[in-house]
């Protein structure tokens, strides 16, 4: 097999599933290969997508333009949405690229791709399997346009969301959302906490205190200092703070200058460490990605979700929160107040990390090959 995986830089939380599954596939002795699928139209074309995602994330834009897609998602029937139109319009440099290099299969872990996947499905252009991997928790605008063998949705429950938006049930395969094979071991946390130490070279640092991790995702997004101000507040000095920055420097810079002289408090920009500092820390507050909520279900730690970008991650958070396996809400003083008591009261916290165990899937790559040579054979 030549596997080819499709991806986009909107977000790091596509590429993040995208190296999980490269890694396993690879770990097998099977060729693999992650292309950003709009690179293959032009460099720029991809970082003008990419900015235009994050500007719209950080903007109210992106909440309209998802209520915009998921109307015109719903009453469209037989005309194409502007979005399949645009996909489809570079999909005959994608069959290229795909015969050009010889693969024989292809992963779809974005929407732009398996649309222009689909295109050329439609058109007979092209006959190799080719399956979509959904890295959130719900059914995303314009899904019901694609053509694909299978669809890899993150859970059994969101059968019938899929189902109802026009995925065929025989297509439906609940594996899960992928992630790197590191999530799916632990150190110990006193281990881990020594390791960070000494990494980062905190010499101030307690590893007895209660120990809070914030992630902002890969942009930077979130009210990080709130968070801070009111864990200093309520555990009076007596809480560990690491709060990830991603490639946000401007918030970085702003959280040192703003914490300089508080020695609890550790501001980090971009990093590799996030599965060793989720194995140090007692309480996860991260922004409800698709992939970080998978993540830290797969370490079962406590998770605070905090404000999300309305969307999707929007109904990552409600589902967390109704399968009890995060608690979610927007206001700073409660989101706090339920952490500290994740840290003291034993029951409460296992009710938790049981249910993220009972809906841990930690074979999801294996099961996605797996898929991919059924659909191959």
């Amino acid at each position: 097999m030549k596997v080819l995986i499709l991806s986009c830089n909107t977000g790091e939380g596509h590429n993040s599933a995208a190296r999980a599954i490269n890694s396993h596939i690879r770990s097998l002795g099977v060729e693999c290969t992650i292309t950003d699928t709009l690179s293959l139209v032009g460099q720029t074309l991809s970082r003008n997508v990419s900015d235009i995602y994050v500007y719209s994330t950080q903007t109210s834009l992106f909440k309209y333009l998802y209520k915009i897609g998921m109307f015109v998602s719903d009453i469209s029937n037989k005309v194409k949405s502007p979005v399949y139109l645009w996909n489809s319009s570079y999909a005959d440099k994608v069959l290229k690229y795909i015969n050009e290099n010889g693969f024989d299969s292809i992963i779809c872990v974005h929407l732009f791709p398996a649309q222009a996947i689909s295109y050329l499905k439609n058109k007979g252009k092209l006959s190799i399997p080719a399956i979509f991997v959904m890295t959130d928790y719900t059914c995303i605008p314009f899904l019901d346009e694609t053509a694909l063998d299978s669809y890899v949705i993150p859970h059994e429950h969101l059968i019938e969301e899929f189902a109802e938006k026009g995925i065929p049930r025989a297509k439906l395969f609940p594996f899960g959302i992928p992630v790197d094979n590191k999530f799916h071991h632990t150190e110990p946390k006193i281990m881990a906490r020594k390791l960070l130490a000494e990494i980062f070279g905190w010499n101030d640092i307690s590893i007895w205190n209660n120990w809070f991790l914030i992630m902002t995702g890969s942009m930077g997004f979130g009210s990080t200092q709130e968070i801070i101000d009111e864990t200093i507040r309520q555990s009076m000095n007596g809480t560990e703070i690491i709060a990830i920055c991603g490639r946000n420097e401007e918030m970085l810079n702003k959280l040192k200058n703003e914490n300089r002289y508080l020695h609890v408090v550790h501001p980090i920009g971009f990093t590799d460490k996030i599965s060793l500092m989720m194995d140090a820390a007692d309480v996860l507050f991260t922004k409800p990605g698709g992939i970080s909520s998978t993540e830290g279900m797969s370490k079962q730690i406590p998770m605070i979700h905090t404000a999300p970008i309305p969307g999707c991650e929007t109904r990552n958070a409600e589902f967390f929160h109704y399968h009890g396996m995060s608690y979610s809400c927007t206001d700073t003083i409660q989101q706090v107040s339920i952490a500290l008591r994740l840290c003291e009261d034993n029951e409460f916290r296992k009710r938790m990390t049981g249910a993220q165990r009972l809906n841990a899937k930690p074979d999801t790559c294996h099961r996605i090959f797996r898929l991919l040579t059924d659909r191959a054979s």
